[in-house]
């Protein structure tokens, strides 16, 4: 049998702390809304919520993937995940779960199966609702994922006292003019925290560049736009020599230097248009636009170069790069394993080399 949801033992100052956000059946707001279309994004899951439970019902402020404003408190799974408002409160399978198998979410028409939620905590403690994850498949969060989602839910706390604190500027009409720039104020501020946080979830945090999942994004519309105008492109990966070998020696600390002076390299042989990304690990790859084959091959073979004189504090790096084109490809995964192939090629020749697919 499902299991209706525990009532948390601060109710009363809960409710009483979310009816002073005056949040409740409010029109939709784009900052929300924002948040929520993020949050899908970083968590590749097609439905994404902020939901706020309320007395008797769960209501949803900002949606994606989902036709539904509000439902009964004692089927939300969000009724559950405010009963921890510090852990994320993550179900891998629904249907397998004996608190959700027979919910009606999980076993009528949504059929939902993944759900990952970050309660959206004040400052007094109290969980007002949540931000949620939800796919229609058995899944997991990485640990990148919810710590994306606990910033996350961090700005939208930020937001509801934004929202509170502008309904406050605006009943005192007679300090209109002082309370604008301080409205404004509030603003940029909240803007730019979630521009870092956009950025921050497309980039490596070791070493600066666009990470895999950036890389994977932009490949797909050069892709799409290269099929549809006739355009051409070309990848080049690259990765590190003997680069185990070097940890092992000299340590990981050292091995984080090696990669970020590399990425720098790389970076600044590449043009303002291309992209650089680091795959994993030792190995990084770019995205060189308008660039045919033989000048992927040049730019390969300058990034190598530049590498093997580089001033290296511990011993010297290289690095074999495999570089591939659209001319002979239009397929995003396949010209991924023609330049990656053609790394290995040059890896196996001896290293320190630039091979073309």
């Amino acid at each position: 049998m499902m299991s209706a949801p525990e009532t948390p033992e601060n109710e009363v100052d809960r409710l009483a702390e979310l009816d002073s956000f005056d949040v409740l059946d409010s029109l939709p707001e784009q900052a929300y809304d924002d948040i929520t279309m993020l949050a899908s994004q970083i968590c590749g899951t097609p439905i994404a919520l902020v939901t706020f439970i309320d007395r008797d019902r769960q209501w949803l402020k900002s949606k994606v993937g989902l036709d539904l404003d509000e439902s009964a408190r004692d089927v939300a799974v969000c009724a559950h995940a405010i009963l921890n408002p510090t852990d994320v409160f993550v179900v891998e399978d629904l249907s397998a779960d004996a608190r959700f198998a027979d919910n009606p979410f999980v076993t009528g028409e949504e059929s939902i199966r993944f759900y990952a939620g970050v309660a959206l905590t004040t400052a007094s403690g109290n969980a007002l609702g949540v931000l949620c994850v939800i796919d229609r498949v058995p899944r997991r969060l990485s640990t990148e994922q919810a710590a994306a989602l606990r910033a996350l839910s961090r700005q939208l706390i930020a937001q509801l006292e934004l929202r509170r604190s502008i309904s406050l500027l605006e009943a005192a009409a007679g300090e209109r003019a002082q309370h604008q720039e301080q409205l404004e104020n509030y603003q940029r501020e909240l803007e730019a925290t979630l521009s870092v946080t956009a950025e921050q979830s497309i980039t490596d945090p070791l070493t600066g560049v666009r990470n895999r999942r950036a890389f994977l994004s932009r490949l797909t519309e050069e892709v799409d736009r290269s099929n549809r105008l006739g355009s051409t492109f070309s990848v080049a990966m690259i990765d590190v020599d003997r680069f185990k070998s070097f940890n092992d020696a000299h340590g990981h600390a050292a091995g984080d230097v090696a990669l970020q002076q590399i990425a720098e390299i790389i970076s600044h042989e590449c043009r303002s248009t291309d992209l650089v990304a680091r795959y994993g690990g030792e190995e990084f790859v770019v995205i060189l636009t308008g660039a045919d084959l033989d000048a992927a091959l040049a730019l390969g073979e300058r990034i190598r170069r530049s590498v093997e004189v580089a001033d290296w504090a511990h011993r010297p790096l290289t690095v074999s790069v495999g570089v591939a084109s659209t001319s002979g490809c239009d397929d995003a995964d396949e010209l991924v394993h023609l330049a990656d192939a053609a790394m290995y090629r040059a890896k196996a020749a001896g290293r320190n080399l630039t091979f073309a697919a």
